[in-house]
């Protein structure tokens, strides 16, 4: 069942959406060469805790971090750790905070000092596709006119996108209905109505879009090692047309 937020619901899930968009920033400058990823982690933790929210996803499933840290091959689910970055590199960041019993969840994937122009141009790919599919985030539509949008964007710049991982609803619950696939047909799925909310995930590989889970059980990488990229953005619907929550 879709469950379709109030105003007031809203208004606390854009607060903890403002939470999660500042970590996101703060990591973002953190991030150079020879950083280790638990220190992103601890970064992340003490702010998310300081700003009065919980991480989201510490302790979830036993999840042991408070960010997912996926660099290059890595598509989600990175477990924070000793690993160093390197110039060149690339790393999504997922980060979750929960702020008065709601949450909000954002991705973006960032450049560690001077990249490859592929290594750009996936994550600009990456990114438009997200905008792509949060434009479809409303009223009329249907579900997977998002998927599809996410889907063409990616695929007519060459890329796949991943099919195991999808994006979801959120609210109350890190992971509400509905699932948001990246791909689809535009036409299907449930009408988009508004007071919905929506963590919109695209995850785009340079090359297909098989992936592995590896023995941790969470870090999830692309079967042919290709680089991966990933963004995310909660947000609601509203009559006005999509408001994106996860924004400073």
């Amino acid at each position: 069942m879709i469950v379709r937020k109030s105003k007031d619901e809203i208004a606390t899930m854009r607060h903890a959406g403002r939470i999660v968009a500042e970590t996101l920033r703060l990591i973002e400058s953190k991030i150079r060469p020879g950083v280790e990823t638990i220190e992103l982690d601890r970064i992340a933790e003490n702010f998310i805790r300081k700003s009065g929210a919980k991480p989201a996803f510490k302790g979830y499933k036993g999840f042991p971090a408070s960010i997912c840290a996926s660099p290059n091959e890595v598509v989600v689910h990175g477990i924070p750790g000793q690993r160093r970055l390197k110039e060149g590199d690339i790393i999504s960041i997922d980060v979750g905070a929960e702020y008065n019993g709601y949450y909000g969840d954002a991705a973006a994937t960032f450049p560690v000092g001077k990249i490859s122009e592929q290594a750009q141009r996936l994550i600009d790919i990456t990114k438009l596709a997200l905008h792509k599919g949060i434009e479809q985030c409303v009223e009329s539509n249907h579900l997977y006119d998002i998927s599809h949008a996410i889907q063409t964007t990616a695929e007519a710049a060459g890329y796949s996108v991943v099919k195991e991982f999808v994006g979801h609803g959120i609210g109350r619950e890190m992971h509400e209905d509905p699932q948001i696939p990246n791909f689809g047909l535009s036409g299907r799925g449930p009408k988009v109505k508004a007071g919905m909310v929506f963590a919109i995930e695209p995850m785009v590989n340079i090359g297909g879009f098989k992936v592995n889970i590896l023995p941790d059980h969470w870090t999830v990488v692309t079967a042919d090692r290709s680089l991966s990229a990933h963004f995310e953005h909660t947000v609601a619907v509203t009559k006005e047309g999509p408001d994106v929550l996860t924004v400073v």
